[in-house]
């Protein structure tokens, strides 16, 4: 239990109605979970708004309501809260609420359009194979040291995110490394959080569904830096033309990484091929098992962030050449024929751009590069002409298909991938509406030595279809029809 006056710390009150010395058995912004002595919080959410869900919350309990707007009848004994903001105003109840979790441990914040995965878990592998005990938030998974949490976003509420931190520190954890997508910032779902560090790691055309314009997504990404106290320090990409706009305003300590600029930390590709890479990091000479030039990046980021958090160099190095990638980022498998896949989480025209450079470059020249790539449903239309036309400019062959089409109609999906086609690329493509039935087209197609790239869904072991997760695994599904099997 917890009193409300101690929890509303940093809340920027607006008018009070009642009581303020109660107890709050919980922080709720979802009224199903509503129990008595609840301060329900109502979001303005993008699909429902919670200031609809009051009464209902009260019915089931809630002594204290948290709100933008007044409701006209207000219930005896319950305490009425206005506030500017209700997602900012909740996460810094939820940080009171849970002991202020994230000052009792050391928080590195990743942010950027891709990457953010692969640093945020390269991070937890070096500093747990370090010997100290580890939290991960990441799209790909929740851990905390080897028990592991299914995610269900990028970043979860402010709310599931305090409690899970709380949860890492009374597990031991010493150092929790996360993902901080721009819908978090933009939502203060990391708002209240004190950060150790912070990581940029480029950004590029993506999530204009929700944000509305690219000037509005640099700003969310912008703000997470613009947070951040003295004492921390943020190292961004000195080779992404917005790596410097990024801290041009934070207070934290300015470090940076690149392949091509001059940085703090700075690295040069020896060799890249299937075998992985060799590098020249501050004039190191390191063999990594992570293959391609955006890996390159990923890995001069995680040595910034070990450093900065007191790794000794050589140390830091050693280890991070031992460690694999996350899964489903440019993971390969080769067929009894000698068939190379590759399965990549590539949902942006960069992302996908990237992953087809990286094996154009490690190609010896003669083999055919098939690309299996889809869109997703309910998220950003304007890159599906851009990500087919990618596709079929760095591939020798094609297939569009199926992604998470979630409420849209997956032809319909396809349409818009394929006006973006030119004439070029138009011989080059067909379109295959079922995932895995383009998987094994794809598979069909490929000789001895060819690449097949599936695209799109990496990790994902489910497809997203009017709103029901059916069960569906690229890897799998790609190793079966690598085995002969259906």
């Amino acid at each position: 239990m917890h009193i409300l006056q101690d929890i509303l710390y940093k809340v920027h009150l607006l008018e009070v109605v009642g009581a303020t010395d109660i107890a709050v058995s919980s922080i709720a912004i979802d009224s199903r979970k509503v129990i008595k002595g609840t301060a329900f919080v109502a979001i303005k959410g993008v699909a429902q708004d919670g200031h609809d869900y009051i009464l209902k919350a009260i019915e089931l309990g809630a002594k204290v309501i948290v709100c933008e707007n007044m409701p006209a009848l207000l219930a005896d004994g319950v305490t009425y809260i206005k506030v500017a903001n209700t997602s900012e105003a909740v996460a810094f109840m939820a940080h009171q609420f849970y002991d202020a979790p994230s000052t009792k441990i050391k928080l590195v914040g990743v942010t950027g359009t891709n990457g953010k995965t692969t640093i945020a878990t390269l991070l937890f592998k070096l500093f747990s194979s370090l010997g100290y005990t580890c939290g991960l938030v990441s799209t790909v998974q929740n851990q905390i040291g080897d028990q592991i949490i299914p995610s269900t976003h990028t970043t979860p509420d402010a709310v599931s995110l305090n409690e899970l931190l709380n949860t890492m520190v009374n597990a031991g954890c010493s150092h929790v490394f996360m993902e901080c997508s721009s819908h978090a910032v933009h939502q203060h779902r990391i708002t209240g959080l004190q950060f150790t560090g912070a990581l940029f790691s480029n950004i590029t055309h993506d999530h204009l569904d929700y944000h509305k314009t690219f000037e509005a997504y640099i700003a969310a990404k912008k703000g997470f830096f613009d947070a951040l106290p003295a004492t921390a320090f943020a190292i961004t990409n000195a080779d992404d033309k917005r790596g410097e706009v990024m801290l041009q305003n934070t207070k934290a300590k300015k470090l940076s990484y690149a392949l091509k600029s001059t940085a703090d930390y700075k690295g040069k590709i020896l060799e890249n091929a299937l075998t992985g890479l060799v590098m020249l990091v501050n004039e190191v000479e390191v063999h990594f098992r992570l293959i391609g030039e955006f890996n390159a990046y990923n890995l001069l980021a995680v040595y910034g962030a070990a450093v900065n958090l007191g790794i000794e160099s050589n140390v830091a190095l050693t280890n991070l050449s031992m460690l694999a990638g996350a899964e489903g980022r440019f993971d390969y498998i080769i067929s009894s024929k000698q068939v190379i896949g590759i399965i990549d989480y590539a949902h942006t025209p960069d992302a996908l751009e990237n992953v087809l450079a990286t094996i154009k470059k490690l190609r010896k020249g003669y083999e055919q590069v098939i690309t299996v790539v889809g869109c997703g449903g309910d998220r950003d239309k304007t890159k599906r002409p851009i990500m087919a036309q990618t596709a079929c400019d760095l591939s020798d062959k094609v297939i569009l298909t199926s992604d998470n089409p979630r409420t849209e109609d997956p032809a319909e999906i396809i349409a818009d991938m394929e006006a973006g086609l030119n004439t070029a690329a138009k011989r080059k493509y067909i379109s295959i509406i079922d995932r895995k039935e383009a998987i094994k087209a794809a598979v069909e197609f490929a000789k001895p030595e060819d690449i097949v790239l599936v695209a799109g869904k990496g990790h994902e072991k489910y497809q997203d279809i009017n709103g029901v997760k059916h069960p569906f695994d690229d890897k799998a599904i790609l190793l079966a029809f690598f085995n002969n099997k259906d």
